[in-house]
């Protein structure tokens, strides 16, 4: 089973949650301003992530999400942090699901502060889907 880990982070915040994710599934996280965040195999499973700002889901990450399609992603699996809501969690699925891609029903949410402390959470919900 191939798996990608994806994000976008401006704080540093979900860059923490997609490398706790990334090192369950033993692979790297790449941010989607990386060159290197295209993804040239499917993925079987793609964990992507990033937060809300001003309302909405930062540029970076509306342009990756324009990007994929239902032959290079099996599923998705979501994440976000953030300091007041968990909206962005929304907005990345339905921009998934628009493109016809399968998204898992559960996600994974923090808030910010308490990032610093959930790698174990973090571990255990990507070892439900690797």
């Amino acid at each position: 089973m191939s798996i990608a880990v994806r994000y976008f982070s401006r704080s540093g915040n979900t860059r923490k949650v997609a490398e706790y994710i990334a090192e369950a599934a033993g692979v790297q996280a790449i941010s989607t301003d990386s060159a290197d965040a295209a993804l040239k195999d499917k993925a079987d499973v793609l964990f992507i992530g990033g937060a809300l700002y001003a309302y909405g889901i930062d540029e970076n990450l509306k342009k990756y999400l324009d990007t994929l399609s239902v032959d290079k992603v099996g599923k998705a699996v979501v994440f976000s942090t953030s300091w007041l809501s968990k909206h962005a969690l929304d907005l990345i699925k339905k921009a998934l699901t628009d493109k016809g891609i399968a998204v898992e029903n559960e996600t994974l949410y923090f808030k910010s502060k308490a990032v610093d402390g959930c790698r174990d959470e973090a571990v255990r919900f990507a070892r439900k889907y690797i």
